[in-house]
């Protein structure tokens, strides 16, 4: 059983304005960005329901160029507002870099 984070550079996560996160795994060569891109488990669906917005809402760029694919979707509350618990999105990469690949 292979997670995503034992095969990848990278697993970030990020603010992308106030309304919106950001997720982005980098891979170090084509055959792992190929692997990733080609996942069951990391179709923007699966990854809606795993930070459990609505997979509609739900946008995944695969840039295959600079080897990164990235999930975009807004934010359930604006950063910053009372009930946000991590305003500028930091810490929530880790359940994607767990993710069986």
């Amino acid at each position: 059983m292979t997670q995503l984070q034992d095969i990848v550079q990278e697993v970030r996560s990020k603010n992308a304005g106030p309304f919106w996160v950001t997720l982005e795994i980098f891979c170090t060569d084509d055959e792992t960005f190929n692997r990733i891109k080609a996942s069951p488990n990391l179709t923007k669906e699966k990854i809606a329901e795993l930070y459990q917005v609505n997979s509609e809402s739900m946008k995944r760029f695969d840039l295959e160029t600079i080897r990164v694919i990235k999930y975009s979707f807004p934010r359930k509350n604006p950063s910053g507002h009372k009930y946000e618990n991590d305003m500028h999105f930091g810490q929530q990469y880790v359940r994607l870099a767990e993710v069986v690949v």
